[in-house]
Parts: C-alpha cells; sequence; structure tokens
C-alpha cells in the first residue's frame, strides 16, 4: 500500500470537501446568533439578561469539554466516525427549539449544539492539518474557520430577515434541518486522514521525546507548563469570552438604540462575516510572517472594536466597528491554532488542540455569565465595555511572554 502524500495540492479534493462541511458546521450556530436572544426577550419574557444568556452558558461549557475529550478521541479513533457522531446530535437542536415549550429546552438543545459543534469543527480543523505540511498549517486553518465563520455569517443574516419576514418560531429553524442533513451526506463522502496522521508522526523528528505523554501532561503543558502553549490559551479564551458576550449582548444592545431586526441582523452578520474573510488572508500571512505579531496586535484590534462602537453613534459607524472586530478576530484565530500546531508533537496535538480548544470556548460561557452580570447591575454599556479589557491584557502577555513558534521544528 502506498504512503498517502501530505499538503493541500496533493489532498486539494478531500481538502476542499472538508472546507465546504465547516461552512455548513458554521451554519448551525449562524441560524441563532440574531434570533435566540431576541427570542429569550419576546417569547419567553427573560427579563434577566443573565437568564437570557443562559443558552450561550450552557453552549459554551458543552462545547468546551467535548472539545477537551474529542481530542482524545480523535487520536484513537477515527476523525470520520467522531464527525458523523457530531452531525447526528446536531439534528435534535433545530427540533428541540422548534417545539421547545420552556426555556429550559433551548438552554438543553444548546447543550446539544455545543456537543454538535465540538465534534464538527475539532474533526474538521484537525483533518485539515493531517492533510497538510506543516507550513500550510496557517493556510489550513485560515480556510477551515473562513469557511466555518461564512457559515455563521451567512445564517445569521438569513435566519434574521426569515424571522422579520415570517416569525422567531419556526420558520429559521427549519433551515438547521436541511443543514444537518447536507453535512450528514458530506461527511458520507470524504475519507478519514487517519493514514496521512501517521506519515506525520513517522516523519517527526521530536517524536520520541514526547511519545509518552498522558492525557494529564499534556493538558498542563498546553494550560499552564508550556509558556507559549498557555499563551495561546489564554488568547483563546479571550477571545472567544468577548464573543461570547458579542454573541449576547449585541442584539439586545442594538435594540435599546432604537435599531430594527433587519439592522441588528446586518451588524450581528457583518462581525462573523468579516472574522471568515480575513481569515482567508490572516491564516496564509502567518505562515510567511509568523504568529506572535498577529496574535497580540489581533487581540489589541478586538478591545479597540468594541470600545469604538460604545463610543459611536450610527449604523454605517456601527457597521464600521462590527468590521474592525471581525478583522481583530481573524488576525487570530487561525493564527492560534496554527501556533499549537508548531508546538505540538503530531501524536499529541489533537490532544493539545483540544485543550486549547475547551479553554478558548469555555469563554464563550465565562462571557456570557460575566457580560450578563455586569450587565444585570450596572447597564449592557459597561458590560461590553468591560469585556474589552480581556482581549487587550491577553496581547500584552503574548507580546511579552510568547516566542514566536513559527520557528519551532515539528
Amino acid at each position: 500500500m502506498n504512503q498517502p502524500k501530505i499538503g493541500i495540492k496533493e489532498n486539494i479534493f478531500q481538502f476542499l470537501l472538508l472546507v465546504v462541511t465547516n461552512l455548513f458546521v458554521g451554519s448551525m450556530v449562524g441560524i441563532e446568533r440574531t434570533v435566540l436572544p431576541i427570542l429569550g426577550e419576546k417569547q419567553f419574557g427573560l427579563a434577566s439578561t443573565s437568564a437570557a444568556l443562559s443558552f450561550i452558558v450552557s453552549f459554551g461549557f458543552s462545547k468546551a469539554v467535548v472539545n477537551y475529550f474529542a481530542g482524545q478521541i480523535a487520536d484513537k479513533f477515527s476523525r470520520k466516525r467522531v464527525l458523523l457522531v457530531g452531525w447526528i446530535i446536531g439534528l435534535f437542536v433545530p427540533i428541540l427549539i422548534i417545539f421547545a415549550h420552556a426555556w429550559w429546552v433551548i438552554v438543553f438543545a444548546n447543550i446539544l449544539l455545543g456537543i454538535n459543534q465540538g465534534l464538527t469543527w475539532s474533526m474538521t480543523v484537525n483533518m485539515k492539518i493531517d492533510l497538510s505540511k506543516p507550513n500550510q498549517r496557517g493556510t489550513a486553518v485560515g480556510l477551515n474557520e473562513f469557511a466555518g465563520y461564512s457559515g455563521v455569517a451567512l445564517l445569521a443574516a438569513v435566519s434574521g430577515y426569515v424571522a422579520s419576514s415570517y416569525s422567531l418560531r419556526p420558520e429559521p429553524f427549519y433551515i438547521g434541518i436541511g443543514i444537518v442533513i447536507v453535512g450528514i451526506i458530506l461527511t458520507l463522502i470524504v475519507k478519514d486522514t487517519g493514514q496521512h496522521l501517521k506519515v506525520q508522526i513517522q516523519n517527526n523528528s521530536t517524536i520520541k521525546a514526547h511519545e509518552e505523554l498522558s492525557s494529564k501532561e499534556v493538558f498542563n503543558l498546553t494550560t499552564w507548563k508550556d509558556k507559549n502553549l498557555s499563551t495561546i490559551s489564554f488568547s483563546g479564551l479571550s477571545t472567544n469570552l468577548k464573543d461570547g458576550m458579542a454573541w449576547g449582548l449585541f442584539p439586545i444592545y442594538f435594540t435599546t438604540v432604537g435599531l430594527s431586526v433587519s439592522e441588528i441582523g446586518t451588524i450581528v452578520a457583518l462581525y462573523p462575516a468579516a472574522w471568515g474573510f480575513f481569515q482567508l488572508f490572516t491564516g496564509v500571512l502567518s505562515d510567511k510572517i509568523g504568529r506572535k505579531k498577529l496574535i497580540t496586535y489581533g487581540m489589541w484590534t478586538q478591545a479597540i472594536a468594541l470600545w469604538f462602537i460604545l463610543i459611536v453613534n450610527s449604523f454605517f459607524l456601527w457597521v464600521i466597528g462590527a468590521i474592525l472586530l471581525g478583522l481583530g478576530t481573524a488576525m487570530v484565530y487561525p493564527t492560534l491554532q496554527a501556533a499549537i500546531g508548531d508546538v505540538a508533537a503530531p501524536n499529541w496535538r489533537a490532544s493539545s488542540m483540544g485543550v486549547y480548544r475547551f479553554w478558548r470556548d469555555s469563554g464563550y460561557a465565562f462571557g456570557a455569565i460575566f457580560a450578563g452580570i455586569i450587565a444585570d447591575l450596572m447597564d449592557v454599556t459597561w458590560a461590553i465595555g468591560l469585556v474589552a479589557l480581556l482581549p487587550f491584557i491577553a496581547g500584552i502577555l503574548s507580546s511579552i511572554r510568547m516566542n514566536e513558534t513559527l520557528k519551532v521544528k515539528t
């Protein structure tokens, strides 16, 4: 049996299939971004911001935990099987939301959505890295995240339009059932990347030094022991803490300033649209100029964008702020995951990526909790402004503590 070749060009059909698959993975989240925060207030009468954001907390924690175990499972079992299981679980999400009679059902549906996203998104990014050469990881992750957040943006806009044309429920969520069916079909077509991973392990010169790492050791390295991996993890957490806040509070904030549902849908969609679009370039750029500069300046750009949104007072300038926020997020999102690939050896890379994604996506939950409490105690404006401090601090840490990981040989 011939060894499979490593490289994007050498595996272009499978690579593009995985890109398209992640477009539909992201679409599952996009359906909710405009509709659910408003749904909590309008149909379920949630007066507390913390209660209204509880669906993001359930999503964030379940996705974080599943990310952690998905990496370990991916190192032991077929990536393709895990991807398929993720899609099957996802089928229950729109169905539960359509028939929900109480808010706890929405919260439970988002636990399932977190599991769906943890399994499917983790597998698409790991499979792309399996197929790619070391100097193509930024490109591979950038294309993966571009596709995923393009799906988020597209369905955030579409669901906002459908909700304003028909109703908040059930029409937008009929689309979700179709998305899952397409995702299952694509997963059945794509080939597993296990053989490509074996080739990468065989070709890795540092493998003997790391072959006995336990799950606990990988967790400790990625969380606090390794200064590069731990700084990456904190930057990821700060980024998604900001996104958890934006997901929950942007629709509420822009409602308070008098924008319509369709206008809110436009701004809410433009942020992940810019996030997705710019990753076409930032992932490739990180393969050329390195990871550290993009991570540092990307974290600062996110903070500045949030403060900019708070001080302006026109639809056009809010659009600019949303695009700037997307740019800052795009600068760090593929770069952080590529940096994990730089540092971690192939045989524990998926596990390290799982730990990183555990901390990153727990940021959704922490962001929703923190933003909800501040919004209830003070107001939404204060919540947005204070959350912006976290990415600003993460940028300072990465500038001081992190090395340029692209120089690390793997």
